[in-house]
């Protein structure tokens, strides 16, 4: 299949840095735009499973996010102005909602692109304690943490520690779509030119 495919340049050139700049505030409008972006994405039966808890500009929640890190995530996700967790509503109705996550999912993606839209870097992460999140926000029962997020402007590279400043100059990598496009049965590549 064509690798070259003419995409969005906002989705070509998006990539989750480590480097963020402390010094620098995300504006309300911004983060108000971002969020707004999440909001306007598409969900199953329009149930809009999806919440965000957010730390804005170094307060209190953000401290509180922080603290729920895994330790390799908060030496450098300390310095994102806002940090985010992301929640998904488990339930419709009486029964399981088995498109929560996806569906967050895809409202994250609406925020990355939006943030990315208006000069904001994004870093999303597993690396968090769920149950931490639940207790320390009163998160209710049928509802799930699904990852944590870091928001604010390009840091310099140099202010990581040394591997992660490797980690960030490396080379993107991506898996060509006939390794995960397929038809007719699983590993036959669509094969499409």
């Amino acid at each position: 299949m064509n690798q070259e495919s003419n995409i969005s340049e906002v989705i070509k050139s998006r990539w989750s840095p480590r480097a963020f700049d402390d010094t620098r505030p995300v504006e309300a409008e911004k983060l108000i735009a971002i969020l707004e972006a999440a909001r306007w994405a598409p969900s199953s039966s329009n149930l809009q499973p999806w919440h965000f808890i957010v730390g804005y500009n170094f307060d209190s929640c953000h401290k509180d996010i922080l603290s729920i890190l895994n330790e390799g995530n908060q030496i450098w996700a300390q310095n994102a102005p806002v940090l985010v967790i992301t929640v998904a509503k488990m339930t419709r109705g009486d029964r399981q909602n088995r498109f929560a996550f996806h569906d967050v999912g895809l409202a994250t993606e609406n925020l990355f692109l939006q943030a990315y839209d208006i000069g904001l870097s994004c870093h999303f992460m597993g690396g968090f304690s769920q149950e931490k999140a639940k207790e320390i926000f009163s998160i209710p029962e049928d509802y799930e943490p699904v990852a944590a997020g870091a928001i604010g402007y390009m840091g310099k590279i140099d202010s990581l520690p040394e591997d992660l400043a490797e980690r960030e100059q490396a080379t993107r990598q991506r898996r060509t779509l006939d390794e995960f496009v397929f038809t007719t049965k699983w590993n036959n590549p669509l094969g499409i030119e």
